[in-house]
């Protein structure tokens, strides 16, 4: 069993953080997930879901999720001394993937960033934005400088996706290989399915 941070924040791609959390949950891991206001707002008009009863749904697992409340400087995962396997901010909007950048921890979710960042801890994170400016683009390049990870989301098509789960999945399967979490989405080159 691992302990994990997952950030939802506003950008489009909600499905990505969701889908993901059920499968740390699934795997019987502990998951602190942060989520802003306006990530909560395209969570439940992306996939038509009531999130308070997914939260309820998923508490029934046998993995266990701690809801964090985003203004909450006090919470454990504010502090280095708060050991974790890896943090995950998927979708990670712009203005959140520039906060990190810059290091302005003026809300849990960032402040958990770069408390990864500074324990030198995996951080990856999923941007969800298009066209990328000069700006975006700088802000990636210096996080990824300081071994955070930035996985896009993008679908390989030689898994030959065949409807939108399928490309979701193998986004998620990226990301939990990158923390070293064994999973079924995600296949190696040359591997048989």
């Amino acid at each position: 069993m691992g302990r994990y941070i997952v950030g939802i924040t506003g950008a489009s791609g909600s499905i990505y953080g969701v889908r993901l959390i059920e499968e740390l949950i699934k795997g019987d891991n502990e998951v602190y997930l942060v989520i802003t206001n306006n990530g909560r707002k395209v969570l439940e008009y992306e996939l038509e879901i009531d999130f308070d009863g997914w939260l309820k749904n998923l508490s029934n697992s046998k993995g266990r999720l701690n809801l964090c409340d985003i203004e909450d400087m006090f919470s454990s995962i504010a502090s280095g001394s708060f050991k974790t396997d890896g943090m995950v901010i998927v979708p990670c909007s712009m203005g959140t993937l520039s906060k990190i950048s810059s290091g302005t921890s003026d809300n849990l979710l960032i402040r958990a960033a770069d408390v990864m960042i500074k324990e030198k801890r995996k951080l990856i994170l999923i941007p969800r934005e298009t066209p990328l400016s000069s700006i975006h683009l700088q802000n990636m390049l210096f996080l990824s400088n300081l071994n955070v990870l930035i996985i896009p989301p993008m679908p390989a098509f030689y898994e030959k996706p065949k409807t939108i789960e399928d490309m979701v999945n193998i986004t998620v399967g990226r990301i939990l290989s990158s923390l070293n979490v064994d999973n079924e989405m995600y296949h190696e080159w040359g591997i048989n399915k």
